[in-house]
This record gives C-alpha cells, structure tokens and sequence, in this order.
C-alpha cells in the first residue's frame, strides 16, 4: 500500500467578487454606496467638529455621540472604499492579511458602536431616572475610562479571530462572493476544521452585541417605569423626547442585522446577490443616517450648525 505525499496549497490571495448575480448592474449598485459615504464621511466630520470646539457640547450624552460618529467613520470607511474599487475598477484581489485586518475592523468597530449604544441608554437612564446626581456620576473621567473600556472591549474580543484564521489552510478556494471580508466567510474556505471559529464567534456575539441589546432593553423598561410616574405632562414629553434620537439610532443600528440574521436562516430561496446587499446596509445605513438623525431632532446641535453656516455665510 502507497501512500501519496503532496502538499496542499493555501491561498494567499483572494478575490471579492462584489455582488454576485448581479455583477452587470454594478456601476448602478455603486451610485448610492457612493452617496451614502459622502454624507457619512461629511455628516460624521461636522458633528466631531461641533461637539468638540463648541464648550457647551461637552456634557456626557455629546461625548457619546462623538465616539459613535468617530466609529462610524471608522466602520464605513473599512468597507465602503473597497466596494467602490471592486464596482468601478473590478479590483476586488486582495491579500490574506488585508482580508483579515479588513475583517478585524469591521468586527471590531461594530461591537465598538453596540457599547456605545449601550452607554448611550446608560446615560439616558441616570439623566431621567437620577437628575440630581446625574453630572456628578458621569465626570469627564468616568466618560474617558468608558470610552476606553469600550474599545479595549471590542479589540480584545476581535483580537484572537486574527490567530483563529492565521492557522488555518485555504485550500478549498479563493472567490469570495462578497463585497468585503469577513470572520466565518472567510474561514469556509479552509481545509481544516472550524469549529473552534464557529464557536468563538458565537461566543463573542452574544457577549457583547446580544448582552448590549438585553441591557438597552433594560434600561429603557427601567427609563419609560420613571417618565409614566411624573406627575406633569410636560414632564413626560420632554423626558420622552430625550430619549427618541437615540431609540431611532438603536433601531437604524440592530434592526438590519436582526433583519439580514433572519433573511441567511430562513430565505434559503433569496438570492445570494440580495444577501450581500442587506450585509451591506447594515453597515452602510448607520453611518449615513445616525449623525442627520441627530441633527435634525437635537435642538443644540442644530443651533450649533446654524451657527457655523451663518459664520461661514458672514
């Protein structure tokens, strides 16, 4: 009996192939990524700008939402450039390692945005359920330390998928029929076993995104217990109407994956070319519409920005 020695070759370099099935209507499909970066890019810069050089804007709830446009830059610009390169140039070859660290920051910066809503709900549960010791609870400090605890969070839990996809062997093949990289999509197309991957990330989802959604959830059964005890209408409205933009950006944010999640389980008869899309507005819907939702139902940021364009007018 012979035994036959030959060596397995792992892929180093791989192919996005964009949307697949739909490969003809990419020049189309690239109009409103490329519009939706626009407005994020402009509409994330601005609000970083007026909530860090306008002093009035440095209470708690506008530090959050800084965090979350600076994610949102960060989340949008892992993926939207390399979509457009892949629809307008066809040049959707990239490396294992770009793949990966491509795959890193996307990971990463999603959990990132999940921490910030979930300390968003926080900070909305201490100003209407604690007024009184609402500033003297939530210092500068403290916000420093939660902003770093966040993302140390996000980069810890992301950081060993890097070792996870680094043993394996990519032997099965190297189309991969998306527009960006990510952990278990990639890991498919290894020879090796997945299970540690597989499981891993199961694990990392539901302690950061699926705890985060259960906490918010909490908070605001916790919040709405409060406002329907006021006493004054008035009360109850304005303490309502604190809370709506950032109900809206919770929704913007988890609804299209609960959505997309739903769609890869139970549509086996969809399209995989509509899969991809809705992968990609759950990362491209966030960035574009959280900082013009904010804007259009925060008094403060829109007195700033009325502001700016006035000065800029002068």
């Amino acid at each position: 009996m012979t035994t036959l020695n030959h060596t397995v070759v792992s892929h180093t370099v791989f192919r996005l192939l964009g949307v697949p099935g739909l490969e003809d209507q990419h020049m189309w499909i690239s109009i409103p990524f490329f519009i939706s970066y626009v407005i994020a890019l402009l509409g994330n810069s601005l609000l970083i700008f007026i909530i860090l050089t306008r002093p009035s804007l440095h209470g708690p709830m506008y530090l959050f939402l800084c965090m979350l446009a600076g994610a949102d830059l960060v989340l949008s610009t892992s993926t939207v450039p390399q979509a457009l390169s892949i629809f307008w140039f066809h040049a959707g070859e990239i490396s294992l390692d770009r793949c990966i660290t491509q795959l890193f920051f996307i990971h990463s910066t999603f959990i990132s945005e999940s921490g910030i809503l979930l300390v968003m709900a926080f900070d909305r549960y201490l100003a209407i359920c604690y007024p009184l010791r609402y500033t003297t609870i939530l210092t500068n400090s403290l916000i420093g330390k939660i902003g770093v605890g966040i993302f140390l969070r996000s980069y810890g839990t992301i950081f060993p998928i890097i070792f996870l996809l680094k043993r394996l062997t990519f032997c099965k093949n190297n189309i991969i029929p998306h527009t960006y990289c990510e952990h278990i999509g990639l890991a498919k197309y290894a020879c090796n076993n997945i299970q540690v991957n597989i499981w891993y990330g199961f694990s990392v989802l539901l302690s950061t995104v699926v705890l985060d959604v259960v906490l918010i959830f909490v908070s605001y059964v916790l919040i709405l217990r409060t406002i329907f005890r006021m006493p004054s209408q008035d009360a109850r409205h304005k303490a309502l109407n604190t809370c709506g933009s950032h109900v809206c950006i919770i929704i913007l944010f988890y609804g299209p994956g609960i959505f997309t999640t739903l769609t890869q389980r139970f549509g086996r008869h969809i399209p995989p070319g509509t899969h991809i899309l809705l992968a990609n507005v759950c990362i491209l819907a966030p960035p574009m519409l959280n900082p013009i939702v904010y804007g259009i139902k925060t008094k403060q940021i829109q007195e700033q920005m009325a502001h700016i364009l006035l000065a800029n007018h002068k």
